[in-house]
């Protein structure tokens, strides 16, 4: 079992395709994303081929080494124009379909045909976002069975939101990982969560937050374990957003937001996030300082460490004179994700 050395959680929106798009190409071609599909509410079958393209035609452009596209949100009565839509993308592209124990039964005939055509494979998404259930196990069995041994299968094992109020995720990581590796010669094994917390104005009232990377502390557990799968198991998160952002549907036209937003910097052991102004007379003063609390702190690790440590230098570094550099929402997600899909590569073993 070989795979990625990372695999990052992302939305298929411009910010996220667009940062993996800027990575170093060293650190691009160790990372396979899993692309997640927003919800799209009330979408007719009909008309579903030209919105999933305005989503999956640019992270489509840029996976070009591989990845896996998934549409967890579609509702019952999409089911079939989704998986004719995604099903071009793994035809033609370097995406892989994905599938799940909790998904549909036609979901998952779907996705098993598509990996039968495409022949490079399937993703078996398990969410645990509590106590394992051992009848997920069984499930699982039965969508393996279903799909049969020509087709190659990734488990992608999904703990959802892995914050500080989870201390026994490790557990129920080993508890899914126990029961559902022995059930086929997995050809990638996966380990996803996510600890970036959905940022209140409460939190940053201060200015600055941090919080633990429980996700990253899970993992570790999972590894020291000595399992003999352990060392060969891979290395998921969603990288500078919480999980719950990729249930958030699209809002075409929205105007407003609120007033302030926030950088985004990943240390060793946690996430800190630096209050931003949208506008405002001070926004330029404040922005750029947002961007000095982060680079002249001592984790800071240098301009030079990657795309994102360079935006966030220059934004520091910038006149007062004129706000072109301090950016918004887009830029700092964008900033956020390159950063962290930097460090966390050149982290892991063999990065």
């Amino acid at each position: 079992m070989s795979g990625p050395l990372y695999v990052p959680v992302l939305p298929t929106r411009p910010h996220a395709a667009e940062a993996f798009r800027r990575l170093w190409p060293d650190v691009r071609a160790v990372i396979r994303p899993l692309w997640n599909l927003p919800p799209l509410p009330g979408a007719a079958p009909e008309a579903l081929g030209t919105v999933v393209a305005q989503y999956v035609d640019r992270v489509s452009a840029v996976s070009r080494r591989g990845g896996w596209l998934d549409a967890p949100f579609g509702e019952d009565a999409q089911t079939a124009a989704l998986a004719e839509a995604l099903a071009l993308y793994c035809a033609w592209g370097w995406l892989l379909p994905v599938t799940g124990p909790e998904r549909t039964g036609a979901q998952q005939a779907a996705a098993v045909e598509t990996a039968r055509r495409c022949l490079r494979g399937l993703g078996v998404r398990v969410r645990v976002t509590g106590e394992w259930d051992g009848r997920l196990g069984e499930d699982v069995r039965g969508l393996l069975a279903r799909t049969g041994p020509e087709v190659p299968v990734d488990l992608l094992l999904d703990m959802g939101a892995v914050l500080d109020d989870r201390p026994d995720a490790g557990k129920e990581a080993l508890r899914a990982l126990d029961a559902l590796m022995p059930l086929t010669a997995w050809r990638n094994a996966v380990l996803l969560g996510g600890a970036f917390p959905r940022v209140t104005a409460d939190m940053v009232e201060q200015g600055r937050c941090e919080a633990g990377r429980a996700e990253w502390r899970m993992w570790h557990e999972v590894r020291a374990t000595g399992r003999a799968y352990a060392p060969l198991l891979g290395y998921g998160d969603y990288g500078v957003q919480s999980p719950n952002a990729l249930a958030q549907a699209p809002a075409p036209g929205r105007k407003g937001g609120p007033p302030w937003g926030v950088l985004r910097y990943t240390t060793g052991s946690t996430y800190l996030f630096v209050k931003t102004l949208t506008r405002g007379a001070d926004r330029i003063a404040v922005n750029r300082g947002a961007a000095r609390r982060i680079v002249e702190s001592p984790e800071f690790r240098g301009a030079g460490a990657g795309p994102g440590e360079e935006w966030l230098s220059d934004c520091a570094n910038g006149p007062l004179s004129t706000g072109e550099g301090v950016g918004g929402p887009t830029e700092w997600l964008r900033a956020g994700n390159l950063q962290h899909m930097t460090y966390v590569v050149r982290s892991l073993p063999g990065g």
